[in-house]
């Protein structure tokens, strides 16, 4: 605590103890000697008292001040006590700094601040996710060297940013951004990216359905259609014909059902507004249970069906959008690969990424097909899908969501040797929990 005389008892102090070795010197007859030697003692006991502080200040991790008396506990309290404060400044900075990130986490935009030259200064998780930025490698970087477009490069150049626009992502070309530039403190700008492709695909996607719905279930209302003309108008048919009309017409009306169930499932896929990257969802769990439905599944093929999941590997998206991808791929090997095969399901790590891939010894896929797997409606061998039920559209739903988080499924196959369906999430969306949820099968 400061005290405001405390100068005057230090200066006693010293001409007492000064006026004492005189008085030693002169009474021994060495006046001046004493004089020099006390002073020579005082310098040295204050240069002794700075060295204590310049160590404490620089080299003692302790944040109280070391004991001493007079003047110099009074300085130690004073450096003390500015300290202290400083560390509270700081705290409460450390505070805003932290809310301002937890607030600028939960913008639902990705957002980039730049200086005026364009170098990487701050950026949120979805700006990462997005845009591939790395954090905080890629401080300092030119915005221009991650978002790899002529059109935002001569936008940036133009410095005219009334509008926004519209780009490929650069990571993912089959979404499309919409980049907002605003002024940012004194000289920065921020970036505000949003993901358009819903809005820009929802006039596509309602032709798409249109003519995809009336082909697809021509077919099948062709066939009911045609069993209800041969009925006679008294209903007097055949025992046997009458079963097979009926049969066949229960297949086919089931076969209408599931395609516009998967037809819808796939255009509510294609039109979802939920945030792809809020929740965590428990991939392991999601595996489990579908372990258990394919073991049902698997009863008349009689694979040998293999799982090794992570357990503790989670990852950010949407749950009922990845179990639908993860089980198609899935269904899929077991329908399609001949009675008695092998499938092999893994989740879990290549490098920093989490890897999802389904794997069987079935008779392969010609290269020529491989690219058009995933288009709607697209079947390698139509007679083969009609006799498993398949409606063209598994592949096709699990592109949609893997687009939505920011993957691409990978198709490897050798003819005669199998295939291979696989996808991989990006470190920004993986997350690592310990989990005893393992049910027992």
């Amino acid at each position: 605590m400061y005290h405001r005389f405390m100068w005057v008892f230090g200066l006693a102090q010293i001409a007492i103890f000064l006026l004492l070795t005189s008085y030693l010197g002169y009474y021994f007859g060495y006046f001046s000697i004493g004089i020099l030697s006390g002073a020579l003692i005082l310098l040295g006991l204050q240069y002794w008292r700075l060295h204590r502080l310049n160590y404490w200040l620089w080299h003692s991790k302790r944040i109280t001040p070391p004991n001493s008396r007079g003047v110099w506990a009074n300085i130690y309290e004073g450096v003390y006590a500015a300290k202290l404060s400083n560390r509270n400044k700081r705290k409460g900075l450390g505070e805003i700094i932290r809310r301002f990130r937890e607030g600028a986490e939960a913008l639902p935009d990705a957002a980039v601040v730049v200086d005026e030259t364009g170098g990487i200064t701050w950026c949120n998780r979805l700006a990462r996710i997005e845009l591939g930025i790395k954090w905080p490698e890629d401080t300092g970087q030119n915005i221009n060297d991650s978002i790899k477009s002529s059109l935002f490069r001569d936008f940036f150049k133009s410095k005219r940013f009334d509008k926004p626009i519209e780009i490929r992502s650069p990571i993912n070309s089959s979404k499309v951004l919409e980049i907002r530039v605003v002024p940012y403190g004194e000289q920065d700008l921020m970036l505000l990216i949003r993901d358009v492709t819903r809005l820009i695909q929802i006039e596509k996607m309602r032709k798409d359905f249109v003519a995809n719905v009336s082909h697809e279930l021509k077919t099948p209302l062709t066939v009911i259609n045609g069993y209800l003309e041969m009925l006679p108008e008294d209903g007097s048919m055949p025992p046997e014909m009458m079963n097979k009309a009926i049969s066949e017409m229960r297949s086919q009306s089931t076969r209408m059902q599931s395609l516009i169930e998967e037809l819808l499932v796939l255009s509510r896929i294609e039109a979802s507004t939920e945030r792809t990257f809020e929740k965590l969802v428990n991939v392991p769990q999601i595996l489990w249970q579908i372990q258990a439905e394919s073991e049902a599944l698997n009863r008349e093929k009689k694979h040998r069906i293999f799982f090794d999941i992570s357990p503790i590997l989670y990852v950010y998206g949407i749950e009922t959008e990845l179990r639908s991808a993860f089980s198609n791929l899935i269904f899929n090997a077991i329908h399609y690969t001949p009675p008695g095969g092998v499938i092999q399901v893994t989740w879990g790590f290549e490098g920093q990424q989490a890897k999802f891939s389904v794997k069987d010894n079935g008779e392969g896929i010609a290269a020529e097909h491989i690219e058009r797997l995933t288009e709607r409606f697209y079947r390698v061998d139509k007679a083969r899908s009609r006799t498993t039920g398949g409606s063209g559209l598994g592949l096709s739903i699990v592109k949609h969501v893997l687009s939505h988080h920011n993957t691409k499924l990978v198709i490897e196959s050798v003819v005669g040797r199998g295939a291979e369906f696989s996808c991989r999430f990006s470190p920004e969306l993986i997350s690592l929990i310990e989990s005893d949820d393992k049910p027992e099968l």
